[in-house]
């Protein structure tokens, strides 16, 4: 039984939707593959919030008809084709394709697009290649804390050097101090002589 035309809108509004919401779109034949594989693949594509849509090509067409983003997905409508739209993390999506396809050795990989530019498979697979979302905040994360680490370590480091200081300066003041009040001693010495000198001679 064909689908009506009211069941092929549906399913064009819900590929547009889709990919509105999707930063590249990956193009895989999959003829051979049985229901449970291909369930398998979804499952597999989920965590990187990737969504495999197996439908016919002309209704892809349809969708991408008036979006200048998406057409060069046209030259990848042949054969039986399935779907894998992402919506960020490409790399975790295409390495999770790649071992779907290690295992199940039925699918090939034609193309596919992102930000209106067409990919040929060495493109995705340098793609694929980059670090994953998770591996990046991890990244940024180390990266975050080990200067967190490198300016709490400054901080304690400023009193103690700051005591270390203050305690140079301490230390000079005793025999700074000393010299000062042998040299007001020595100048009362020589007053006191003085006036004595003066008193003998008036005398």
């Amino acid at each position: 039984m064909g689908r009506t035309l009211e069941n092929k809108k549906e399913i064009v509004a819900d590929l547009k939707e889709t990919l509105s919401q999707s930063t590249l779109a990956l193009v895989i034949d999959y003829q051979g593959l049985t229901v449970s594989e291909i369930t398998d693949l979804r499952r597999r594509l989920r965590p990187s919030g990737t969504v495999c849509k197996v439908t016919k090509n002309t209704l892809m067409g349809i969708a991408i008809k008036d979006d200048e983003k998406w057409q060069p997905l046209s030259e990848l409508l042949n054969g039986s084709s399935a779907f894998l739209l992402v919506k960020e993390d490409f790399s975790s999506a295409i390495k999770a394709y790649q071992e779907f396809q290690k295992v199940s050795k039925k699918t090939e990989l034609r193309g596919g697009v992102l930000e209106g530019r067409l990919l040929k498979e060495p493109d995705v697979k340098v793609l694929g290649d980059l670090p994953s979302k998770e591996q990046l905040i991890a990244q940024i994360a180390g990266a975050i804390n080990a200067l967190a680490t490198k300016i709490a370590v400054g901080i304690n480091e400023v009193p103690g050097s700051l005591a270390r200081a203050l305690q140079a300066v301490s230390d000079q003041e005793p025999s700074g101090g000393s010299t000062e009040t042998s040299a007001v001693q020595d100048s009362s010495s020589e007053t006191t002589e003085a006036d004595s000198s003066t008193e003998t001679a008036a005398e």
